[in-house]
Order: C-alpha cells, then structure tokens, then sequence
C-alpha cells in the first residue's frame, strides 16, 4: 500500500479511472466532446490552481519570515519551483477549459461581451476576473519569481524589486478569487 500512495502519478490515474467508473455507472456518456468532462476538468484544474493560490498566501508567503536562513533552500530550490509548475499550468488548464466550456454551452461570447443578462452576466464577470488573475500568474507572478527563486540569473536589486511585485500581484489574485468564485458558483448556466 505504501508503494501505491508513494507513487503520485498512479494515484492520480487510479482516481482518474474511479471517476470514469463512476461516471459509467451513473449513466452518464464518457466521450470527450462530452460537456460534463469538461466541467469536470475546470472544477479539477480550478481547485489545483486556487488551492495553490491560497496555500501560497496562507501559509508559504506568511511562513518564510520565520524560516532560518540555511533552511530556506529547500522551500526555494525544491518546494516553490514544483509549486510554480503546478499553479501556473492550473491556470492555464483552468482557463482553457472554462473558454471550452462557455463555447460548447454557447454563451461564450455573450458571457465575455457583457451582452447577457443576469447569469450570462455573472458568468462573464467571473470569467474576466480568472483571465485577468491568469494574466496575474503567467505575467508578473511567475517572470519575478524565476528571479526570485534563482532560476533565472537576476541581480540582488532585480531579486529585491522582484518580490513585492510578486506579492501584489498574488495578492490581487487573492482578493479577486472571491468575487471570482461567487461568480462561478452562483451562475448555475447548466
């Protein structure tokens, strides 16, 4: 058993093929035009990449202060960079399914137009809202720390201004992710 959950990429299958079970018991259709796998998929992509955000502002960011210094290589050389992987491909995943989903359901345009009313609307305010924190990730949060994270080559003073740049930015994502998710919660377009 210990082998089986030390390996991520087999549990990740296991639960992959447990959730087509289940979806084949349950009558649905598991093809992959189907628009069920596909929210499936943005609910799956969107807590990865919103779960990253908030362990990041919850409790890595908040948490490094205290760290000793010759403990903090193995956040930055090890944990930070696979967190960084994960969180801007979430996003991006997230993004992608979502734009799938509104074209396939065919509100898409109206949704990122503002031309719908009421839940067309709120599904498109949230859809704005996740573009502009994927923009977040993939422009300003990600290029400051590859500096900060020494991945790329960057100057003390190019690390320093790096950092609070990368803070507002997530930050802005923070505060954002709560009218976001309302939006999306709350829009019920079926």
């Amino acid at each position: 058993m210990a082998k089986f959950f030390g390996n991520l990429h087999l549990v990740l299958v296991t639960g992959l093929v447990f959730a087509i079970a289940v979806a084949v018991h349950f009558g649905a259709a598991v093809t992959i035009d189907n628009v069920a796998v596909f929210s499936w998929l943005h609910v799956f992509f969107g807590i990865l990449w919103i779960g990253l955000l908030y362990y990041l502002n919850f409790v890595q960011v908040p948490t490094m202060p205290a760290i000793p210094a010759e403990q903090k290589g193995a956040i930055t050389g090890h944990i930070a960079p696979k967190v960084f992987f994960f969180f801007r491909y979430a996003a991006l995943l997230t993004v992608i399914t979502g734009l799938v989903l509104a074209t396939v359901k065919g509100y898409g345009h109206q949704a990122l137009t503002f031309q719908g009313e009421g839940q067309v609307a709120l599904i498109g305010l949230g859809m704005w809202l996740a573009l502009i924190m994927a923009f977040n990730v993939w422009f300003i949060i990600w290029p400051a720390q590859k500096k900060i994270l020494g991945i790329v080559e960057a100057s003390a003073e190019e690390k320093a201004a790096a950092a609070p740049r990368a803070l507002a930015a997530s930050r802005t994502n923070l505060l954002l992710s709560l009218p976001m998710l309302y939006a999306m919660v709350n829009a019920n377009l079926g």
